[in-house]
């Protein structure tokens, strides 16, 4: 799989890396700003259900 996905990224080596930083750091931003706040309104720690 990521041999298949370098050989998409069109340029040389250090075009594909900058590209690959680039696309990492969007998927950690919209995880770290979208994806946990939308998934921590949902999920309550406080409601366990195995107690001691």
């Amino acid at each position: 799989m990521y041999a298949a996905l370098w050989r998409a990224i069109p340029g040389p080596v250090w075009v594909k890396v900058l590209i690959l930083v680039a696309l990492a750091a969007g998927i950690l931003w919209a995880l770290a700003y979208v994806v946990f706040p939308w998934i921590s309104n949902s999920v309550f720690p406080e409601d366990v259900t195995v107690r001691e």
